[in-house]
């Protein structure tokens, strides 16, 4: 089974994607933005590509290279590196796990595909399972975001025996406001040691009463104009 360093938890910044005037990525400031989060907000864990990196809307050649670039400006300066593999195509949400695999990235997640949404949880599973599969080394996480997928399948009921068909299931980004939702997964998993990061900010604190073991959030990763427009 895949296990990370060690367990992915505290604050872990949903790092934006920085782009210049004429819409292109700006790779250069990537290694500014690295010793920012490390310096001056003392967070070692990110997460790329994801809602707040606007991943869905970057090409896959993009996402690549934002990758990359995370990864190896991180090198020995940030703990974990997860990067959000999710896409509408199965074979290029597998494309972007093996990649990731590849670069030396410390994790990976995946949203639902929301066009032809999954009907129920074996479905939703079963595509989880074929990306995870595609990076079998990397420790995998499922991005519960039910407002932007339209998915409806609760966070809840999909945990209840994942192992059993993803071995490298860690955890769970739970970015959603039912906290009914949220403490049942906590409460019905409390042996299995899974991280279980939430991503509301304007609800942490609620979250965290609740036995959240850490969260991915945007607030760590405001005030950049100045750096990411540079």
């Amino acid at each position: 089974m895949a296990s990370p360093k060690k367990k992915l938890q505290g604050l872990v910044a949903a790092t934006i994607t920085p782009m210049t005037e004429n819409g292109e990525i700006n790779f250069s400031v990537i290694g500014q933005y690295v010793d920012y989060l490390v310096k001056e907000q003392g967070v070692k864990n990110v997460f790329v590509n994801g809602t707040t990196g606007e991943g869905l809307s970057l090409s896959i050649s993009e996402r690549r290279r934002v990758a990359e670039e995370w990864v190896t400006k991180g090198r020995n300066k940030l703990d974990q590196v997860v990067i959000h593999v999710g896409a509408l195509s199965l074979k290029e949400s597998q494309e972007l796990a093996q990649h990731a695999a590849e670069i030396g990235a410390d994790g990976i997640a995946v949203l639902a595909p929301f066009f032809l949404k999954p009907w129920n949880k074996d479905v939703l599973i079963n595509f989880l399972k074929e990306v995870a599969a595609a990076a079998p080394a990397l420790p995998f996480y499922y991005y519960h975001i039910p407002a932007l997928t339209g998915i409806k399948i609760r966070a809840e009921e999909l945990l209840d025996g994942i192992q059993d068909k993803i071995p490298t299931f860690q955890g769970l980004k739970f970015s959603d406001t039912d906290l009914l939702d949220f403490g049942q997964c906590v409460d019905q998993n409390r042996q299995r040691q899974f991280a279980f990061l939430f991503g509301v900010d304007e609800q942490l604190l609620s979250a965290l009463v609740m036995g959240a073991t850490g969260a991915v959030g945007s607030f760590v990763s405001r005030d950049l104009s100045t750096l990411c427009s540079n």
